[in-house]
């Protein structure tokens, strides 16, 4: 230090042209710099999610928990292991020790999962396994309001919206909250199933045989080769109610004898409200180590183009914008950093007395703070939130959403 001290008390233009290329780069590393609310912390849990649709919690915990849990226990590194069985679902959470990598382990349970797969119950489905992340929650919730169905503002959401969020760089996932899917139902009626001598299980096994699509093979003509298909989709409501389902006495039982065909929506798991009103949410994600401010200024952009396809009833407005704040709380440290400078030259100037001095350490201290940004260029600010936010948790039954749009 001492030597390079003495370089550029010799040589004041080096000196000169050192500090400005120092500055060049921290300005163009600043530019760079990514914004989050949290900083990126990978802790060593992982969680495992199972669902056996329909099972009541003592079948989930003896059919599926105890034997997921049997198969992870046996991995090197455990600290804490809880489980939860609910109504058509298990939830495990395991805990490593602090030492342990997350990517790692996450891959151990897996490997381990994958050896009991076999013993699971049929209509299980396969075990989801994730990590626990810090950027997991959603960074922006678009709340859409209208005076329609919600079926028809899932179906216009769905198509004219998510698709074209999904496809934005830096956006991870698109979930929806409130929404309410198509789904044909066949109602049955307990009375005439009873009459026919029918059951449940052959009328599920009757639908499914006969509406589905299966490879028909190849044919060859000639230089030629076409491949065939069989179409056994039913393609409107109606015809579900000429399905043959059973016979009597020689003549067919259709679904239509048994049951009533609803053209209706899947079960509601969750609502969404806006002022009062029914509302679908999409919940956007961002991919990790992208910038939030970047990747919800796009999401914006696009929803402004894409406003003019919808409706002109459809309302939408945001809940849950992290921008705001990780704006205010980044501009007030851009505040600080100027404050900081000026007062430190005033005290200088103050006690010193001396122009020289305090021109001296108020061009040091922005200076030395902007060429160190080119050290932070591959990492992230973070904002300093006053209240931190629980992590997201999974929820085991339906769930209740209510935005208000506060002007």
């Amino acid at each position: 230090m001492q030597k390079l001290a003495e370089i550029c008390i010799r040589r004041p233009v080096f000196a000169t042209m050192l500090i400005l290329a120092l500055v060049v780069i921290g300005l163009d590393s600043y530019r760079k710099l990514g914004v989050d609310y949290f900083p990126k912390v990978e802790f060593p849990f992982v969680n495992i999610s199972t669902v056996l649709p329909g099972a009541s919690p003592e079948e989930v915990e003896s059919q599926v928990t105890k034997v997921l849990e049997e198969a992870v226990n046996t991995i090197s590194g455990i600290d804490d292991l809880n489980s939860t069985s609910a109504e058509g679902i298990s939830i495990i959470t395991i805990g490593f020790t602090l030492e342990k990598d997350p990517e790692i382990a996450a891959q151990e349970v897996r490997d381990k999962i994958s050896t009991v797969l076999g013993q699971l119950p049929k209509d299980a489905k396969p075990p989801v396994v994730e990590k626990i992340a810090t950027d997991a929650s959603p960074i922006l919730n678009i709340v859409i309001s209208a005076k329609r169905d919600l079926r028809e503002i899932t179906k216009l959401a769905d198509d004219r919206l998510k698709k074209n969020i999904e496809s934005l760089s830096g956006v991870g996932q698109v979930r929806f909250v409130g929404d309410r899917k198509r789904q044909i139902q066949i109602v049955l009626d307990p009375e005439r199933l009873y009459a026919y001598n029918l059951n449940i299980e052959q009328v599920r096994a009757a639908l499914a045989l006969q509406n589905i699509e299966i490879p028909g093979g190849r044919i060859d003509q000639g230089t030629r080769e076409v491949s065939l298909r069989t179409l056994g989709r039913v393609e409107r409501p109606p015809d579900f109610e000429r399905v043959v389902v059973g016979n009597l006495n020689g003549a067919p039982i259709r679904v239509s004898d048994i049951a009533q065909v609803v053209d209706g929506f899947e079960e509601p798991r969750s609502t969404a409200r806006l002022n009062g009103q029914p509302a679908v949410v999409l919940a956007v994600r961002k991919q990790a180590g992208t910038n939030t401010l970047d990747v919800i200024a796009a999401v914006k952009d696009r929803l402004e183009v894409l406003k003019k396809s919808l409706p002109p009833d459809f309302e939408i407005t945001y809940s849950r914008d992290q921008s705001g704040f990780i704006r205010a709380a980044f501009e007030a440290v851009q505040e600080h950093l100027v404050l900081g400078g000026i007062f430190a030259a005033i005290i200088v100037m103050f006690f010193i007395r001396n122009w020289r001095s305090t021109l001296i350490a108020a061009i040091a201290i922005p200076t030395s703070i902007i060429s160190t940004h080119r050290h932070l260029a591959a990492g992230q600010l973070y904002a300093d939130p006053d209240v931190v936010l629980p992590l997201p948790q999974v929820g085991t039954g339906p769930s209740r959403h209510a935005f208000r749009n506060v002007p």
